[in-house]
């Protein structure tokens, strides 16, 4: 009995080090930064429900121990438990997901009439186009999960895609002119479409989808090609995937080797110079991060805006928002409607999941006349 009783003793002290230890650690640490230490910050401000969770966010975010151990924790989870974290997902044969693209396959809609609120907000950005005698094509990406669930999974074997095609014949419906950015259309050989460890596309796949959008966009009469010449630079690029730095782990982007990738940049024949947009074009393209990736990250002006400008002949204009293209874009656009000047045709691109999961959702967004 009294071994018990100095055991309990014993997890208790070991108990209470640990809950103090931690905020005195902290404080310690503020204090030599030459601040105060933030746990105070409770005293600064009124005690209000959305004050208390950026409270919490901020001694999470901040936190000197949590910062230490995190990372090596996040790592052990994924190596012995298969846990990428509250993002990822792990797949088959190294493949990594994006939980929310996941959930997009799996899930039903939220609530009844959920899917007409992405339709009546584009249906509303292309009647303010048409007034301005601007003609609007969409191209809506899959996501990795949608082109390759059996490696997701062994047990699905073939591409899914239930809500988008559901989606796509509300768009024709309404007559609006869609592009569904799948893999089926392109022979592709033996390389993936995707990156294994990335929820993007791989520069090939990219440069396809955009030959594909520039001569469905031509054989529409909507835009001709221009007089501009642009060659191709290859070359290969390493890096480590998104959902790999989702985790926020130094120790676990070691453990993994970067993918080796092969890209194209698109290069102006007559300067030698890389591919630069233009304000004059008649041409504007609105997307998320499948636009950025290889674009404006590295290696640069090798994604899939450089490659459309290329088949189109001509620089185009775009306006670039990682997770923001349901509505981020079109209020960038609205703030900068210059932009608009000359147009013949916009091009919208948005991921698949951003049906149901797009930044600030799909807002009808006025734009200025």
């Amino acid at each position: 009995m009294e071994q018990s009783k100095s055991a309990c003793i014993v997890l208790v002290v070991m108990f209470l080090l640990f809950i103090y230890a931690e905020p005195a650690v902290q404080a310690i640490s503020d204090i030599r930064n030459g601040q105060a230490p933030i746990a105070l910050d409770v005293f600064k401000r009124a005690p209000s429900p959305t004050n208390l969770r950026a409270y919490e966010d901020t001694l999470r975010e901040q936190s000197v121990v949590a910062n230490a151990v995190r990372p090596h924790l996040q790592h052990w989870r994924f190596e012995v438990m298969d846990d990428a974290g509250k993002n990822g997902l792990i797949g088959r044969d190294g493949w990594l997901f994006y939980r929310p693209g996941v959930r997009f396959l799996v899930e039903p809609w939220r609530r009844a009439g959920e899917d007409q609120e992405p339709l009546r907000a584009i249906t509303s950005f292309r009647d303010q186009l048409e007034a301005r005698g601007i003609e609007l094509l969409l191209v809506i990406t899959p996501g990795k999960e949608s082109v390759y669930p059996n490696r997701l999974t062994r047990r699905a074997s073939e591409a899914v895609n239930g809500h988008v095609t559901t989606f796509m014949d509300s768009l024709k419906k309404s007559g609006i002119e869609a592009v569904y950015a799948d893999a089926s259309a392109e022979s592709g050989g033996d390389e993936s479409a995707y990156l294994a460890q990335d929820t993007h596309w791989t520069p090939s796949h990219a440069r396809d989808v955009a030959r594909r959008v520039a001569g469905f966009a031509i054989g529409k009469g909507w835009v001709q090609k221009g007089n501009a010449i642009y060659d191709e630079r290859a070359l290969t690029i390493e890096r480590h995937g998104d959902i790999l730095r989702m985790a926020k782990s130094e120790p676990l982007l070691k453990s993994y080797t970067p993918e080796k990738i092969s890209c194209w940049q698109v290069v102006d024949r007559t300067t030698g110079e890389l591919y630069k947009d233009s304000p004059d074009s008649p041409v504007l393209v609105l997307g998320d991060s499948f636009l950025r990736i290889f674009q404006l990250d590295e290696p640069k002006n090798a994604g899939f805006i450089a490659h459309l400008a290329r088949a189109l002949q001509m620089p185009v204009t775009s306006i670039v928002n990682d997770g923001g293209a349901s509505t981020l874009v079109r209020q960038e656009l609205r703030r900068k409607p210059e932009m608009l000047k000359g147009k013949k045709l916009v091009i919208w691109e948005f991921v698949e999941r951003d049906l149901r999961f797009g930044t600030d959702g799909w807002q009808i967004v006025e734009l200025p006349d």
